[in-house]
């Protein structure tokens, strides 16, 4: 009797687990089912509409980069290396007693050319020929060149920077080029701008086709900053005979422009 209840209670298990297996297995398929009705596959055709939208914002400069170079020539390189390094130096002191701090000096070349003197040997006498130059340049010296750039945060004092280091003989003078030395802020409030227009235009656009906006399906985005530029002095050592007054510099401002492309569903 106890034998026959344990084989009708196994039977039972068995069939309740049988059971419980076919449960899964229905709820399985009822969600693929439903997945492959509603879901859209990877490469299911999706309509779209892009946009494009354009944000500017502008902002005053609060920096004024400046770039100089210093060139010296002489018969070996330690001489015309020491040479640039004074004159160098001594810029470079004119600008620290304006208030340039060290972080804002940089050097951003440093050249070692040398200058060759080529030779033109006559024929020999007696024997007509075509002169000719030697195929073996002889070094007759040196030119080195260190050419360093300025960051000056009291834009007002880009002038008296100038001044000062036209009056100490620097040539190449480059500059002053006005920036932001951060604009994220001023990016930001182009690109908001730029978005807020791509939004207007979709709507716009999906009213007119009779359909309605569904979610961003891709986003890309390009800048350009339109800083002013100026110039000033003379290149070579005619600034040593002539020392120019500061030049007035207005700073005016720096444009960001940011324009976005912006893809939306539409159903």
């Amino acid at each position: 009797m106890n034998k026959l209840v344990e084989e009708l209670s196994s039977n039972k298990m068995i069939r309740s687990a049988f059971a419980a297996v076919l449960i899964v297995l229905a709820l399985f398929l009822v969600a693929k089912t439903w997945n492959a009705i509603f879901d859209k596959g990877p490469n299911e055709y999706v309509n779209t509409i892009t946009v494009e939208g354009t944000g500017r914002s502008a902002a005053v400069p609060d920096t004024a980069r400046i770039t100089f170079t210093v060139t010296e020539s002489a018969t070996n390189v330690g001489d015309a290396q020491d040479a640039a390094t004074k004159r160098t130096d001594d810029a470079l002191n004119a600008v620290s007693e304006m208030g340039v701090e060290d972080k804002d000096i940089k050097t951003v070349a440093y050249n070692v050319t040398p200058r060759y003197e080529y030779t033109q040997r006559p024929c020999a006498p007696g024997m007509m020929c075509a002169a000719y130059v030697s195929n073996s340049p002889t070094i007759v010296g040196y030119d080195v060149s260190q050419t360093v750039e300025v960051k000056v945060r009291d834009t007002a004092k880009a002038g008296e920077v100038l001044e000062a280091l036209g009056g100490l003989g620097v040539q190449n003078i480059s500059g002053p080029e006005f920036v932001l030395d951060d604009e994220s802020a001023v990016k930001n409030e182009a690109r908001e701008e730029a978005i807020r227009e791509a939004r207007m235009k979709a709507k716009e656009l999906a009213k007119e086709l009779g359909v309605r906006l569904g979610k961003v399906v891709s986003y890309s985005e390009g800048s350009q900053g339109y800083p002013m530029y100026d110039s000033y002095g003379k290149g070579g050592s005619a600034m040593n005979a002539e020392m120019r007054s500061a030049p007035s510099l207005p700073t005016g401002e720096n444009e960001t422009n940011v324009t976005v492309m912006v893809t939306y569903e539409i159903h």
